[in-house]
């Protein structure tokens, strides 16, 4: 079960990663202009946040 835990973190942990680059990638279009639909930054925020409170849990468990 431990290894099904670090799986899940590592998942975790990419998602979040890909999820920051995007962000960069919206900012960098809003910054020239060409982002039409800038609540996709604050939705991608969101998930990341959403994404931590699901580590931060397993993590919890982990150490439990």
């Amino acid at each position: 079960m431990n290894k099904k835990i670090d799986n899940n973190v590592k998942k975790i942990q990419e998602e979040i990663l890909n999820l920051k680059k995007s962000i960069l990638n919206l900012l960098f279009q809003k910054s020239s202009g060409q982002l039409e639909n800038t609540s996709e930054i604050k939705k991608s925020k969101k998930q990341i946040a959403r994404l931590k409170t699901q580590l931060s849990n397993l993590n919890g468990e982990k150490s439990a």
